[in-house]
């Protein structure tokens, strides 16, 4: 197997310690915090800012030691997902597949293929996705399939929807069968390739800024050292990669609703009037006010802390791989996404409660949190069920990307 080398770099990102990248998110956060009003109202895609997190090095932190990357933790992948979601979910949402496929390379790719797609995440590059298809039975039903055409030459024609971040990347990882009825595989698609087109069709009520939309794949040709066995992921062996793929989705709705919480605060203590039964002369020292905002701060820390201690979990059973302690993860994770899941929408909504008429005018644009918390990836009740089947038979979740 035989790659062509990546193209020269000038300059390669930063390998990040864990300390580093906590300061660069923390960093971006509130740089990327000064536009997210205008660029939710306006629905002005990040291109910049989505350069800014290549640049400065933060989506080549979990690329492998061995391969020249930091190799940094889930734990503090997940923190730094956390900290931009809260500057914009949108930013957090947008290479949410590009970690989820450098995971993938890790697992199930080839030696040779880890060296050239790990050093073009460390050139700056960025993976998109194309992964869901519209129409299909369900979410893990896919037509999209490679056909042969000659030896090590495979065509692939695909439609597909939800497409985050591949309208921003450089490879547009597609999942599809290996020939007719064959085991899921990921062609690995450059984003500018003959055949290949963005569509820029997203128009979901939140996140509005990810240009989810689609990717048409018209007579794409795909070498066989670009495709990797994403079945192999699943096929009878432990695996974290689903839990992994559920910690960034966990560390985006906890961002949401740290921010949600934190604009509420601010606008109550600041703009807010106070109610006249209250008796006080500052809407926030009325203690209804004060009571609400006690128990979303509940809400929000146990998100965050149930977020932090899965993502502690994932590193745990990496290195420990078994069927028990994958399935302790998939649960630690389940009761995160449930968690962030409520604290997001349930914060968000409180929000205007809490902050009175005045919050509700539309230049202020305090609805895009509850739209945000809204990203309906796989359902929050699902992960309640988990939970509740091992909490009374123990039976563990499921193998698979969901949970």
């Amino acid at each position: 197997m035989s790659l062509a080398p990546s193209a020269p770099s000038e300059t390669r990102v930063p390998v990040l310690s864990a300390e580093t990248a906590r300061a660069e998110a923390t960093r971006l956060r509130d740089r990327f915090a000064v536009g997210a009003v205008e660029r939710d109202a306006q629905r002005i895609l990040p291109h910049e800012q989505v350069r800014e997190l290549a640049a400065f090095g933060l989506l080549a932190i979990t690329v492998p030691a061995a391969h020249g990357g930091a190799d940094l933790p889930v734990e503090v992948v997940a923190e730094v997902v956390r900290l931009i979601s809260e500057g914009d979910p949108n930013l957090g949402q947008i290479p949410q597949s590009h970690f989820a496929y450098v995971n993938s390379l890790r697992l199930t790719a080839a030696p040779e293929q880890q060296a050239y797609f790990f050093g073009e995440v460390l050139a700056g590059k960025m993976f998109g996705n194309a992964q869901s298809e519209l129409g299909t039975k369900h979410v893990r039903d896919y037509r999209a399939t490679l056909r042969p055409v000659g030896e090590g030459e495979w065509v692939l024609d695909a439609d597909k929807g939800y497409c985050t971040g591949a309208l921003f990347a450089d490879w547009i990882p597609v999942l599809a069968h290996l020939d007719v009825d064959g085991p899921l595989h990921v062609a690995w698609v450059e984003r500018h390739a003959a055949g290949v087109t963005v569509v820029d069709d997203w128009d979901g009520v939140g996140q509005r800024t990810t240009a989810s939309g689609g990717v048409r794949l018209v007579d794409v040709a795909v070498r066989s050292d670009r495709i990797t066995p994403f079945h192999a992921t699943f096929d009878g062996r432990p695996q974290t990669y689903g839990s992994y793929a559920q910690t960034l989705h966990a560390a985006i709705d906890a961002g949401i609703a740290r921010a949600a919480l934190t604009e509420a605060a601010a606008f109550v203590t600041t703009k807010s009037r106070p109610y006249p039964d209250a008796g006080v002369e500052r809407h926030a020292d009325d203690p209804l006010v004060v009571q609400a905002f006690g128990e979303m701060e509940v809400a929000v820390r146990g998100a965050e802390a149930l977020l932090a201690e899965a993502a502690r979990a994932v590193d745990r059973a990496n290195a420990d791989l078994t069927a028990e302690t994958a399935g302790a993860v998939s649960l630690a994770l389940a009761a995160a996404r449930a968690a962030s899941t409520r604290a997001s929408v349930e914060t968000a909504s409180r929000l205007f409660e809490v902050a009175g008429t005045r919050s509700a005018l539309g230049r202020l644009n305090l609805d895009r949190h509850w739209r945000n918390a809204h990203t309906l990836h796989d359902p929050a009740a699902w992960k309640i069920q988990h939970l509740g089947r091992h909490t009374l038979d123990g039976v563990l979740p499921p193998s698979h990307g969901q949970i």
